[in-house]
């Protein structure tokens, strides 16, 4: 019970146990390529490539406009770590087979665990473009140093961007293309490394130092100089200090706003993550400027904590239950009370187990304890009955009667508990997704099950 109450208070909170499926993604981009060229061009390189990966049982490939999506699933028992570095390194040997104007292959593991744990939304009396760059250049970066939290995603936000429009018919009677426009932006706006200057015993770094300071000096940008002039990108274009096209929206009481949505890391534990986040929550609050707002709107945490309070309280007055079938058909407060004793003893003794074992306390986990409730009373009823018999029958003392009464009934208690942790047990053998889900229900049974039969 030491084991049990000191591991009770290390267990972690979460709605289902944490399960890895074996799932990877290579996802490849080829810009302004149709489907047909992402086919032979990249998705069958990469799946010839991976196909001879061990431990396989599915492989899947989606061929887009730009985008290749070549999905691998392996067998259950395939460590993802392992087949995740697999693919990477398949993929990475067929790099110089594959177009060379891709982007790099993205290869991800699915993780169902990595989920979004909570969503803040950031507003203010200010445009979008300038809550969008404080939510980027300060929260996110201070939520994602968070203990636990994997990522930080931006919706509805509006980054900023220089857009440069150009003018077809200026570009016509200049005499250039809308490539040469993009040449001279990509060669005389960057800032290069020049190696290293070498005088006597000093050394010094060299550097190009050719990016524009400011957006207004890429007006004057050369783009072809001429006999008598030189055309700059203000002749032919027009450049402005604006913002990127939004593709996502977000709202707040009918108000535009920014939402900060933060994923949990694999294998961490829901509550534990939000309530991290919460505590650094209030300190970014002090030091946020007078007009901005950050305000919880969505909260998983919220589910699973009601779910195991549900769970947490059909399981005490299970156990209240019980005990009162108990004192219907033995009455006798104090043999009901010493039968009783039974069931907090083995369940808390269980949570030792439960986080040696580095299980939670879900759905799943609880859910076992609960239907045990009523199976772990039942050898001390048993055997109390027994001893009570013989104190009636026999008018032996109560420690007499305790010694032969145990052993008189002891192998059959064995023989009772025994058969319902072979019962149970299998189940924590099972194979299959259903499998990875219920083994730590055949564990947690047979172990409150096992001790009960010692508490008896």
């Amino acid at each position: 019970m030491v084991v049990g109450v000191f591991g009770y208070l290390r267990l972690g909170v979460d709605l289902f146990p944490n399960v890895d499926f074996p799932i990877i993604t290579v996802i490849t981009t080829l810009p302004g390529a149709a489907p047909e060229e992402v086919e032979s061009e990249v998705t069958d390189k990469i799946e010839e490539a991976v196909n001879t990966i061990s431990g396989i049982d599915e492989l899947r490939s989606i061929s887009s406009d730009s985008r290749s999506v070549v999905s691998i699933q392996f067998v259950l028992e395939k460590n993802v770590d392992v087949a995740a570095e697999e693919v990477r390194d398949r993929v990475n040997r067929i790099l110089r087979d594959l177009p060379k104007d891709i982007d790099a292959p993205i290869v991800a593991k699915i993780d169902p665990q990595a989920i979004p744990v909570i969503a803040l939304a950031v507003s203010a009396n200010r445009p979008v473009r300038e809550i969008t760059e404080f939510a980027d250049k300060v929260l996110r970066r201070r939520l994602e140093s968070v203990n636990g939290v994997g990522q930080v995603s931006i919706i509805g936000g509006q980054k900023r961007q220089v857009n440069i429009y150009v003018d077809p018919f200026k570009l016509r009677a200049q005499g250039i293309s809308v490539t040469d426009v993009e040449r001279a932006l990509a060669t005389e706006n960057l800032q290069t490394p020049g190696g290293t200057l070498k005088m006597g015993a000093d050394e010094f770094t060299l550097r190009t130092m050719g990016r524009v300071p400011q957006v207004e000096d890429l007006k004057h940008i050369p783009i072809v100089r001429r006999a008598n002039h030189t055309v700059t990108v203000q002749d032919v274009a027009i450049v402005e200090d604006g913002a990127e096209e939004r593709t996502s929206f977000a709202y707040l009481d009918d108000n535009p706003t920014v939402l900060l949505q933060l994923l949990k890391q694999s294998g961490t534990n829901t509550v534990q993550v939000v309530d991290n986040i919460l505590d650094r929550l209030k300190d970014l609050r002090r030091e946020l400027p007078p007009d901005y707002r950050v305000e919880v709107v969505q909260d998983t945490s919220l589910f699973v904590r009601a779910s195991t309070k549900a769970v947490q309280e059909h399981l005490i007055f299970g156990a209240l239950f019980a005990a009162v079938v108990v004192y219907l058909f033995l009455a006798n407060s104090r043999t009901t009370f010493i039968s009783a004793l039974a069931i907090p003893t083995s369940i808390i003794a269980t949570f030792g187990l439960i986080w040696i074992k580095g299980y939670t306390l879900n759905m799943i986990t609880l859910l076992a304890l609960t239907l045990c409730v009523g199976i772990v009373v039942d050898d001390a009823i048993v055997v109390i009955e027994n001893i009570y018999r013989r104190m009636e029958e026999f008018g032996e003392d109560a420690f007499e009667a305790a010694r032969h009464g145990t052993k008189e009934i002891g192998l059959a208690v064995l023989a009772i508990t025994l058969s319902l942790v072979a019962t149970f047990m299998p189940i924590a053998f099972m194979t299959g997704m259903v499998g990875r889900f219920m083994s730590s229900f055949g564990v947690t049974m047979s172990f409150a099950i096992m001790i009960s039969l010692l508490v008896s």
